[in-house]
Protein backbone atom coordinates (compact mmCIF):
# COMPACT_ATOMS: atom_id res chain seq x y z
CA UNK A 1 0.00 0.00 0.00
CA UNK A 2 1.22 3.64 -1.10
CA UNK A 3 2.25 6.43 1.75
CA UNK A 4 -0.42 9.21 1.34
CA UNK A 5 1.10 12.35 -0.07
CA UNK A 6 1.51 15.43 2.33
CA UNK A 7 -1.19 17.72 2.98
CA UNK A 8 -2.04 20.88 5.01
CA UNK A 9 -2.94 18.79 7.72
CA UNK A 10 0.02 16.74 7.68
CA UNK A 11 2.19 18.21 9.73
CA UNK A 12 4.17 14.68 11.15
CA UNK A 13 8.09 14.39 10.23
CA UNK A 14 8.79 11.34 8.29
CA UNK A 15 11.55 8.95 8.52
CA UNK A 16 14.16 9.67 6.28
CA UNK A 17 16.44 7.35 4.63
CA UNK A 18 19.64 6.83 2.18
CA UNK A 19 19.58 3.64 0.62
CA UNK A 20 22.32 2.42 -1.81
CA UNK A 21 20.22 0.72 -4.80
CA UNK A 22 23.08 -0.50 -6.81
CA UNK A 23 27.01 -0.23 -7.25
CA UNK A 24 26.16 3.69 -8.28
CA UNK A 25 22.70 4.90 -7.20
CA UNK A 26 21.16 5.74 -3.60
CA UNK A 27 17.83 6.35 -3.65
CA UNK A 28 16.92 9.56 -0.64
CA UNK A 29 13.25 8.75 0.27
CA UNK A 30 10.41 9.93 3.43
CA UNK A 31 7.72 7.97 3.64
CA UNK A 32 5.93 8.91 0.73
CA UNK A 33 7.11 12.69 0.28
CA UNK A 34 9.28 13.52 -2.80
CA UNK A 35 12.60 12.12 -3.25
CA UNK A 36 15.66 12.41 -4.45
CA UNK A 37 18.00 9.71 -6.45
CA UNK A 38 21.79 10.10 -6.46
CA UNK A 39 24.06 8.64 -8.99
CA UNK A 40 27.57 8.91 -8.00
CA UNK A 41 30.36 8.06 -10.54
CA UNK A 42 34.42 8.08 -9.82
CA UNK A 43 34.62 12.12 -11.06
CA UNK A 44 31.19 13.60 -10.47
CA UNK A 45 27.80 12.98 -9.23
CA UNK A 46 24.37 13.62 -10.51
CA UNK A 47 21.35 14.51 -8.14
CA UNK A 48 17.68 13.78 -9.74
CA UNK A 49 15.60 15.87 -8.18
CA UNK A 50 16.92 18.67 -5.72
CA UNK A 51 14.41 18.97 -3.17
CA UNK A 52 11.69 21.59 -2.04
CA UNK A 53 14.55 24.45 -0.45
CA UNK A 54 18.39 24.72 -0.08
CA UNK A 55 17.55 24.09 4.16
CA UNK A 56 16.27 20.66 2.68
CA UNK A 57 18.92 20.06 -0.08
CA UNK A 58 21.88 20.45 2.34
CA UNK A 59 20.35 17.73 4.49
CA UNK A 60 20.71 15.48 1.41
CA UNK A 61 24.21 16.83 0.46
CA UNK A 62 25.09 15.68 3.84
CA UNK A 63 24.22 11.95 3.67
CA UNK A 64 26.06 12.02 -0.14
CA UNK A 65 28.91 13.16 1.81
CA UNK A 66 28.96 9.92 3.99
CA UNK A 67 29.41 8.01 0.85
CA UNK A 68 31.42 10.36 -1.38
CA UNK A 69 33.75 13.42 -1.67
CA UNK A 70 33.23 14.08 -5.32
CA UNK A 71 32.00 16.89 -6.62
CA UNK A 72 27.80 17.12 -7.36
CA UNK A 73 28.07 18.32 -10.82
CA UNK A 74 24.92 17.76 -11.92
CA UNK A 75 21.50 18.31 -10.71
CA UNK A 76 18.53 17.11 -12.95
CA UNK A 77 14.95 18.04 -12.74
CA UNK A 78 12.79 15.29 -13.66
CA UNK A 79 9.82 18.19 -14.11
CA UNK A 80 8.94 21.65 -12.69
CA UNK A 81 6.80 21.18 -9.61
CA UNK A 82 8.39 23.98 -6.83
CA UNK A 83 8.76 20.54 -4.39
CA UNK A 84 11.35 18.92 -6.87
CA UNK A 85 13.31 22.18 -7.87
CA UNK A 86 13.81 24.64 -5.71
CA UNK A 87 16.50 23.22 -3.76
CA UNK A 88 18.66 23.57 -6.53
CA UNK A 89 20.88 26.66 -5.44
CA UNK A 90 22.43 24.71 -2.70
CA UNK A 91 24.95 22.13 -4.99
CA UNK A 92 26.14 25.18 -6.61
CA UNK A 93 28.55 25.13 -3.14
CA UNK A 94 29.34 21.50 -4.00
CA UNK A 95 30.26 21.54 -7.65
CA UNK A 96 27.11 22.21 -9.42
CA UNK A 97 27.78 23.86 -12.66
CA UNK A 98 24.82 22.45 -14.68
CA UNK A 99 20.86 22.12 -14.06
CA UNK A 100 19.28 19.96 -16.34
CA UNK A 101 15.75 19.85 -17.35
CA UNK A 102 13.85 19.51 -20.55
CA UNK A 103 12.09 21.52 -23.07
CA UNK A 104 8.87 21.32 -21.87
CA UNK A 105 10.25 21.82 -17.75
CA UNK A 106 11.78 24.86 -19.30
CA UNK A 107 8.37 26.41 -20.66
CA UNK A 108 6.48 24.96 -17.45
CA UNK A 109 8.51 27.33 -15.24
CA UNK A 110 8.38 29.93 -17.65
CA UNK A 111 4.38 29.85 -17.67
CA UNK A 112 3.61 28.94 -13.84
CA UNK A 113 6.09 28.32 -11.96
CA UNK A 114 6.05 31.45 -9.64
CA UNK A 115 2.28 30.36 -9.03
CA UNK A 116 3.31 26.40 -8.90
CA UNK A 117 5.94 27.37 -5.95
CA UNK A 118 3.48 30.09 -4.36
CA UNK A 119 0.32 27.02 -4.25
CA UNK A 120 2.71 24.38 -3.09
CA UNK A 121 4.27 26.14 -0.15
CA UNK A 122 0.76 27.24 0.87
CA UNK A 123 -0.70 23.85 0.54
CA UNK A 124 2.47 22.02 1.78
CA UNK A 125 4.19 23.49 4.42
CA UNK A 126 5.98 20.65 5.95
CA UNK A 127 7.70 20.02 2.66
CA UNK A 128 9.22 23.47 2.50
CA UNK A 129 11.29 23.70 5.67
CA UNK A 130 13.36 26.17 5.45
CA UNK A 131 11.06 28.04 2.78
CA UNK A 132 13.27 31.63 3.47
CA UNK A 133 16.29 30.01 2.03
CA UNK A 134 15.02 29.87 -1.27
CA UNK A 135 16.21 32.25 -3.97
CA UNK A 136 13.30 32.05 -6.27
CA UNK A 137 12.65 30.36 -9.50
CA UNK A 138 15.46 27.09 -10.51
CA UNK A 139 16.16 27.63 -13.67
CA UNK A 140 17.97 25.23 -15.98
CA UNK A 141 21.33 25.87 -17.58
CA UNK A 142 21.25 22.67 -19.97
CA UNK A 143 18.32 22.43 -21.45
CA UNK A 144 17.33 19.13 -23.62
CA UNK A 145 14.49 18.76 -26.62
CA UNK A 146 11.29 17.68 -25.38
CA UNK A 147 10.18 15.91 -28.59
CA UNK A 148 6.22 16.30 -28.88
CA UNK A 149 5.57 12.57 -29.40
CA UNK A 150 1.51 13.32 -30.71
CA UNK A 151 3.49 15.25 -32.86
CA UNK A 152 5.73 12.14 -34.31
CA UNK A 153 8.67 14.37 -33.03
CA UNK A 154 11.44 12.35 -30.95
CA UNK A 155 12.23 13.27 -27.34
CA UNK A 156 15.11 14.97 -26.96
CA UNK A 157 18.46 12.34 -25.38
CA UNK A 158 21.54 13.38 -23.51
CA UNK A 159 24.84 10.73 -22.11
CA UNK A 160 26.73 12.01 -19.16
CA UNK A 161 29.65 10.18 -18.10
CA UNK A 162 30.09 10.50 -14.29
CA UNK A 163 32.97 8.64 -14.57
CA UNK A 164 32.80 5.15 -14.67
CA UNK A 165 28.61 5.04 -15.05
CA UNK A 166 26.92 6.75 -18.02
CA UNK A 167 23.28 8.10 -17.13
CA UNK A 168 21.65 8.26 -19.72
CA UNK A 169 18.70 11.06 -19.77
CA UNK A 170 15.35 12.04 -21.63
CA UNK A 171 12.22 13.13 -21.70
CA UNK A 172 9.91 10.60 -22.87
CA UNK A 173 6.88 12.38 -23.85
CA UNK A 174 3.82 13.69 -20.96
CA UNK A 175 3.15 11.58 -18.27
CA UNK A 176 3.06 13.97 -14.80
CA UNK A 177 3.71 17.03 -17.08
CA UNK A 178 4.40 17.28 -20.47
CA UNK A 179 8.23 18.07 -19.41
CA UNK A 180 8.60 14.56 -17.31
CA UNK A 181 12.85 13.35 -18.14
CA UNK A 182 13.69 10.56 -16.30
CA UNK A 183 17.51 9.63 -15.90
CA UNK A 184 18.45 5.65 -16.79
CA UNK A 185 21.56 3.96 -15.26
CA UNK A 186 21.44 1.20 -17.78
CA UNK A 187 24.50 -0.90 -16.55
CA UNK A 188 22.59 -0.94 -13.14
CA UNK A 189 19.19 -1.42 -14.15
CA UNK A 190 17.90 2.19 -12.27
CA UNK A 191 15.65 4.18 -13.43
CA UNK A 192 15.07 7.85 -11.79
CA UNK A 193 11.70 9.29 -12.43
CA UNK A 194 10.30 12.11 -10.24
Amino acid sequence: MSKAFASQADLEDKKITFEQLSPHCWAYTAEGDPNSGVIIGEKYIMVSDATATPAMARDLIKQIRTVSDKPIKYVLLTHYHAVRVLGASAYAAEGATEVIASQGTLELIQERGAQDMQSEMERFPRLFRGADSVPGLTWPTMVIGGGDATKGEVPGKLSIDLGGVTVQIWSPGYGHTRGDTIAWVEEEKVLFSG
